[in-house]
């Protein structure tokens, strides 16, 4: 509703059919795709993967992700699949028409973040939910077929990573990231 009281805007649809989604990008030129990562009341897919499908398809495609859920994980993971924007939907109107304006015109939007984190490792993630789900050393190398010790391993990258010195703050951080969904 917001985008079609704006006169920059000339044609504006929405797409309620997540498997359709590629299908009619092609056939009509946007010039922008903005998507929400919450697409939970459509599909069984979040945005991130969404957009993901479309890039991968149409990689020319101007995505732009719109998130309530404003985590640094997300907007990473915006980032490297090839999304132009990653907006917060508590954005005011006027500066999101601004914002799209902009990308539209060949720039990114991407605010920079007050935390800065150095990217898990899908091993170290993995590791991470396991103790956050309460799993001891012992049963999440067993889980992983790994050793002790490499779970030992991945704990301590991911304590240097976050810059925390137990699981208690690795999870509570963790969480706060997007990292790791509590129970």
């Amino acid at each position: 509703m917001v985008l079609e009281d704006h006169p920059e805007i000339t044609n504006f649809s929405i797409i309620d059919d997540t498997n359709e989604a590629i299908s009619i990008i092609k056939g009509v030129k946007l010039d922008i795709v903005l998507i929400d990562i919450n697409l939970r009341n459509i599909s069984d897919e979040d945005g991130l993967l969404l957009a993901k499908r479309i890039l991968t398809d149409i990689p020319d495609t101007k995505v732009v992700i719109l998130t309530g859920h404003d985590l640094p994980v997300y907007k990473m993971e915006a980032k490297k699949i090839g999304a132009r924007g990653f907006v917060n939907k508590n954005i005011e109107p006027n500066d999101l028409i601004k914002i799209l304006m902009n990308i539209n015109n060949g720039n990114t939007y991407f605010p920079d973040d007050e935390v800065l984190i150095e990217e898990l490792t899908d091993s170290e993630k993995d590791v991470l939910q396991k103790l956050c789900n309460g799993y001891k050393r012992k049963d999440i190398a067993a889980m992983l077929y790994i050793s002790e010790r490499t779970v030992s391993n991945h704990i301590q990258c991911i304590f240097n990573k976050l810059k925390v010195n137990s699981a208690i703050e690795a999870i509570t951080k963790g969480i706060q990231l997007g990292y790791v969904k509590p129970q």
